[in-house]
């Protein structure tokens, strides 16, 4: 097989409410289609791809460098015994990069890597995540996953009541355990915020996390890990800056309950790091790399190598970026679980139009590949991106 035309794009998420540290009024998101020869149904097979919430487009890079590349591939240069192999695509998408700054490259990468992975699964016409229990994993994938509920985010006008109906209609919705912002007001403020969502959860701070999005300093991070300290959370997440491994672990020494971190972590060294420097505790911390913003599969899977190196298992891993991609991926290597939001960054986010959460759980349904075309309104998004 090979690749006859690639398509990138550029498409809004954007959303009025925000965290500790951004907004989400400009945000944006790459999509990308990836046009094969190979004919089913009187259809070519095509690969979508597209970049989780958090980071801007890199439509641009994609354009100029990484498609370029892999379009100018030979057959032999992208294939293994005739099956297209997003491995070997990989190293052509970085041949004649250096190493380091990994920036909004792992974010092209990851696009593409998406979208081949996505279309290797449609050619051998099975849902991605058996293709890749079969191919990278054991062979015996998970039905279903783990999922919560991301929402509780500072929005114009918003009250202690909405912050509780919201999450009253996640756990409706099946949902068990769900996630708030704080760090956007005051200790005081988020305090009253956390004892509301806790008092909706039936008084168990456990399905509670708390998401700081990163603004802490170290004396911050304290001050609310000694105030949260009593709630018993599921976890305190992003806690500091992301590459602030030294503040992660002085947190790590000063706080019991479980630490969160890695979704702003894009290559196998800097997660390295953080295992090395970052004072996580493979009990009972928890590792957020998102796949889709992290250079892709490929390099996701070395960051699971050397997880396990460590001492670490998979069920530790519950990648960010709540879309369709990491369910997969979640359910064939046996990660923890998956980050779910119900109704935000769409139309990228989210699972299937028919998906069910039953007790926090999902599965990633019987489409082939990613199963992008059972959201409706996302693949006529796509779709009209190669029409």
């Amino acid at each position: 097989m090979r690749i006859v035309s690639a398509h990138a794009g550029t498409i809004p998420i954007s959303s009025s409410m925000r965290n500790a540290y951004i907004d989400f009024s400009k945000m944006d998101c790459t999509i990308l289609a990836l046009v094969s020869d190979v004919i089913v149904d009187g259809k070519p097979v095509v690969g979508y791809g597209f970049n989780s919430n958090g980071r801007y487009n890199a439509t641009a890079i994609l354009n100029d460098r990484i498609l370029p590349r892999l379009e100018n591939a030979s057959i032999d240069e992208i294939t293994d015994d005739g099956e297209l192999s997003p491995t070997k695509a990989w190293d052509i998408m970085m041949a004649n990069e250096k190493p380091g700054g990994h920036g909004e490259r792992s974010v092209a990468v990851g696009v593409a890597d998406m979208a081949l992975h996505d279309l290797a699964a449609k050619i051998a016409g099975v849902p991605l995540y058996r293709w890749i229990s079969d191919h990278y994993g054991d062979g015996n994938p998970d039905d279903d996953v783990f999922v919560y509920a991301a929402g509780g985010y500072y929005a114009p006008g918003k009250t202690l009541n909405d912050l509780q109906d919201e999450m009253r209609g996640f756990l409706a919705a099946g949902y068990e355990n769900v996630k708030m912002k704080i760090g956007g007001a005051d200790l005081a403020e988020d305090l009253e915020r956390i004892e509301a969502v806790i008092d909706v959860l039936d008084g168990d701070g456990s399905r509670l996390m708390v998401d700081v999005n990163g603004k802490f300093d170290l004396h911050t991070a304290l001050e609310y890990g000694k105030a949260i300290d009593q709630y018993n959370l599921f976890w305190y997440e992003e806690v500091g800056d992301p590459l602030d491994y030294g503040l992660n672990a002085t947190l790590s020494e000063n706080y019991r309950n479980p630490i969160a971190t890695g979704e702003n972590l894009f290559s196998v060294q800097d997660a390295r790091n953080l295992i090395r420097y970052g004072g996580m505790r493979a009990d009972r911390d928890y590792i957020q790399v998102d796949p889709a913003l992290s250079y892709g599969l490929t390099e996701y899977r070395r960051v699971l190598d050397m997880l396990a190196q460590h001492g670490w298992s998979s069920r530790r891993c519950i990648p960010h970026g709540g879309h369709q991609f990491s369910l997969h991926i979640a359910a064939a290597l046996k990660l923890g679980g998956n980050e779910s939001y119900p109704g935000e960054f769409q139309p990228t986010g989210g699972f299937t139009d028919d998906a069910v959460i039953s007790n926090g759980r999902v599965s990633p349904g019987d489409l082939p590949g990613i199963g992008l075309e059972g959201k409706a309104a996302f693949y006529e998004v796509l779709r009209n991106l190669h029409a």
